[in-house]
């Protein structure tokens, strides 16, 4: 008789588990993609006329929001900056008095940077996030040179004729990214 009673509880247990998900997925969906630093992305941002959930998607995909990254290739921060695309974000933006281990280590600096690099990315490429965000990991001289030999149309449903695999899969996991933040925090702007 005890062996059936576990049962039934497990199985309530179990019911009230699925319920609750259901229930609550906006709960449940900030808890599996949560936004840390919310109010410098929001801030950093609208100073550059980017959309906060593209800056939170590249942050989850490149550190998932852990400061103190440095990549194998040098690329550092929580937006994960190529040294050299700091130097030249600092000198055409007019930052100063902004070190490699701030970038590294203060999240605010790096989402200040990349942010500013994002919105100077949309006004490069006319606005479409798509090849933002590929130029974001490629470069902007590569995907300029896709679009404009025709190798790639610039749209996420062709993503396919990107020739780095690398880039072709970045840019699914921040579209991915984007939407579930989009969903879940549609206040965020």
């Amino acid at each position: 008789m005890k062996r059936r009673s576990k049962k039934r509880y497990f199985l309530l247990l179990f019911i009230l588990v699925i319920g609750l998900l259901f229930v609550k997925s906006d709960w449940m969906g900030r808890w599996m993609y949560p936004i840390r630093y919310m109010e410098d992305i929001r801030a950093s941002a609208s100073n550059y006329n980017v959309d906060p959930h593209l800056v939170a998607a590249i942050i989850r995909a490149e550190t998932n929001f852990s400061t103190g990254a440095e990549s194998a290739k040098g690329a550092l921060g929580l937006m994960q900056i190529m040294p050299e695309t700091a130097d030249w974000i600092m000198e055409k933006a007019g930052f100063t008095g902004i070190t490699k281990e701030m970038l590294r280590h203060r999240a605010d600096v790096s989402i200040e940077l990349g942010s500013w690099y994002l919105g100077s990315l949309h006004k490069q490429f006319n606005g479409n996030s798509v090849a933002v965000v590929a130029a974001y990991n490629a470069g902007p001289g590569n995907v300029s040179k896709w679009l404009n030999n025709g190798q790639w149309d610039g749209k996420l449903e062709n993503i396919s004729q990107v020739p780095f695999g690398e880039t072709r899969h970045y840019v699914q996991r921040v579209f991915y990214y984007y939407n579930k933040y989009k969903d879940f925090y549609p206040k965020f702007e």
